[in-house]
């Protein structure tokens, strides 16, 4: 695996043609078919066979934003909900290395520098073999990363793909900004409220009627400060009830909590 700062590495042009790319996937912004007309368009440059965008961290709730597959069936979605049901917890490719103040970061790893559980559930169940990624540091510790995947039936990436891609890499971060501006997360399965409290209590069945109530808000996105308004509650209130349901469930992060929920609802 490989982390550097976009401006670290400079190794040369890019490709002939990914200027007009780019051009042409501006104006695609804001349309149903931007991810997979972005990967068509990289293709000769940087032959990714899918791409996603999403936002994780210890301090705020797992989202997909934008996802995509060219030239093979599309299960970007079954990939993001695999890595929330248990990888993302020991994932430390996306964390920062180098200065605080480096805010943005490329990565490139290969199938094989994945930790085992995230390697069986990710990338060998849907046939990924490689990735590079753009990845920015936001507040509340939150990664927004950008991910071009390179699958088993393709040749592997080389330098001067990533290269290239480096070169790409504030453009394409620009545009997965904007899009998602537009667009706005991917749609979620709808999980109604009772059912996520069914599936907390068969984690723990000592969950108090508060403790699931603020629970399942943060399942559903809500802010400390939302749950406060929406249940009539001061936020050190709230911030109680979640410490003691974490504490019975034996957890500390909010993406802890949609692994539980994915984990049960897997099994």
């Amino acid at each position: 695996m490989r982390k550097w700062a976009p401006d670290s590495w400079q190794p040369g042009t890019p490709a002939a043609g990914v200027a007009t790319a780019v051009g042409a996937m501006v104006e695609r912004l804001g349309e149903d078919d931007f991810g997979a007309r972005l990967l068509q368009q990289l293709h000769p440059t940087l032959p990714a066979a899918s791409w996603s965008v999403y936002q994780v961290g210890p301090g705020c709730a797992p989202r997909l934003y934008l996802s995509a597959s060219l030239g093979i069936p599309d299960t970007t979605r079954a990939c993001w909900n695999a890595y929330l049901s248990g990888p993302v917890r020991q994932d430390r490719s996306l964390g920062f290395d180098g200065a605080p103040a480096q805010r943005t970061q490329l990565c490139h790893i290969t199938a094989r520098e994945v930790a085992d559980e995230h390697r069986a559930r990710v990338y060998e169940a849907h046939g990924m073999a490689e990735r590079v990624s753009i990845v920015q540091h936001g507040e509340d510790d939150a990664l927004f990363a950008v991910n071009f995947y390179r699958h088993a039936h393709q040749r592997a990436l080389s330098d001067a793909q990533i290269g290239d891609f480096e070169q790409l890499a504030p453009a394409l971060l620009a545009l997965a900004r904007k899009q998602v501006a537009l667009r706005g997360p991917a749609p979620e399965p709808q999980r109604s409220p009772e059912a996520l409290r069914q599936r907390l209590l068969q984690v723990n069945g000592e969950l108090t009627v508060r403790e699931l109530d603020v629970c399942t808000r943060l399942l559903r996105g809500m802010t400390q400060d939302g749950i406060a308004a929406d249940l009539a509650l001061s936020v050190p209130t709230v911030k109680t009830y979640r410490n003691r349901a974490f504490a019975r469930l034996g957890i500390h992060f909010r993406n802890e909590l949609f692994a539980l929920v994915l984990e049960r609802e897997a099994g």
